[in-house]
């Protein structure tokens, strides 16, 4: 078997992100029809389809989500490989490597960068994406030094410190009777098309929303499955669905016929932590996270379950 080159896996994963051909083209700074023959390339190389092509616009197929979520962890792997290797090469430094999912909210983001270390003056944090599973399992295995991560459940071996506790937010057409209320309830969602993310991203969150839903008596029509916002809102306006969303993901469709409204289920929230490994010994870590804690309004770090 053939691996596929970097390239090819990181413009399908920019494509897999915007489903638009042109606006994928401009983020990869390159033309429309050269991102075209990369996507031919990699998919032939592979031996199946990850889009389905029609015209500007590029939908997922089931192994193509699947595949994307893989890729991501390829790239970015390889990334830190390269960074690692520098880092040997320009001696020691004070790195702290954070991962982050697209749906962290950006102020979030913004206050771990803006922590300073008196103790650590030359401190660089270097950023990585990926979905919040594979973003635990990183710490836990030392790829990452912390993470921000949402919706995954107790793990042992890490220390978590919540930092953000919402609810999730419910994406529809701004014509869906629903729009008329400030906030939806799972009742009102009874026999319609629900969106989710998919449950390979994140089963736990997915099982927390039927478990909880089926409670209520509320059952979904049928259900969509997505792995970006902007894949989400192409299936809102197919299916005429509801699509279940973290804040910064609803706020990012809500636009050209799209609204969104809080869902009022206090035994579905989203709880957004930053983790670490529970036995890390490293100075630097430690002192980060008792800033963070200072800057969040958290006294000290926890080992509690993070709510679905």
């Amino acid at each position: 078997m053939v691996l596929p080159e970097i390239r090819l896996l990181q413009s399908a994963i920019v494509l897999a992100e915007e489903l638009h051909f042109s606006r994928a083209a401009d983020r990869l700074n390159i033309t429309q029809s050269a991102l075209s023959k990369q996507i031919f390339k990699l998919e032939r190389g592979l031996g199946f389809q990850v889009f389905k092509h029609s015209h500007q616009v590029a939908e997922l197929t089931e192994a193509g989500r699947v595949f994307i979520v893989e890729a991501r962890e390829v790239v970015s792997h390889a990334e830190r490989a390269v960074l690692s290797a520098r880092a040997v090469l320009d001696g020691p430094n004070e790195i702290l490597n954070i991962g982050k999912s697209s749906y962290t909210e950006p102020i979030l983001v913004s206050t771990l960068l803006s922590i300073q270390l008196s103790l650590f003056p030359e401190m660089r944090i270097k950023l990585w994406s990926n979905f919040s599973n594979e973003l635990a399992r990183e710490v836990s295995s030392g790829a990452l030094d912390l993470a921000v991560i949402t919706g995954v459940p107790h793990k042992p071996q890490l220390s978590v410190l919540n930092i953000a506790d919402n609810p999730f937010y419910i994406a529809m057409p701004m014509d869906d009777e629903l729009a008329a209320y400030r906030e939806v309830r799972f009742e009102q969602m009874h026999k319609r098309n629900w969106i989710l993310l998919g449950k390979h991203i994140n089963g736990h969150l997915y099982d927390a929303i039927h478990s909880i839903a089926a409670e209520s008596g509320a059952y979904p029509s049928d259900v969509y499955h997505f792995t970006s916002p902007e894949e989400a809102s192409e299936l809102i306006r197919e299916h005429h669905g509801l699509a279940f969303l973290a804040r910064s993901g609803a706020w990012r469709i809500a636009r050209d016929g799209i609204t969104m409204r809080p869902l009022a289920e206090p035994r579905l929230r989203l709880v957004t932590s930053l983790a670490m490994r529970a036995d890390s010994k490293s100075r630097l870590v430690n002192e980060f996270v008792k800033a963070a804690g200072r800057k969040f309004g958290v006294m000290g770090q926890t080992k509690l379950p993070l709510a679905g």
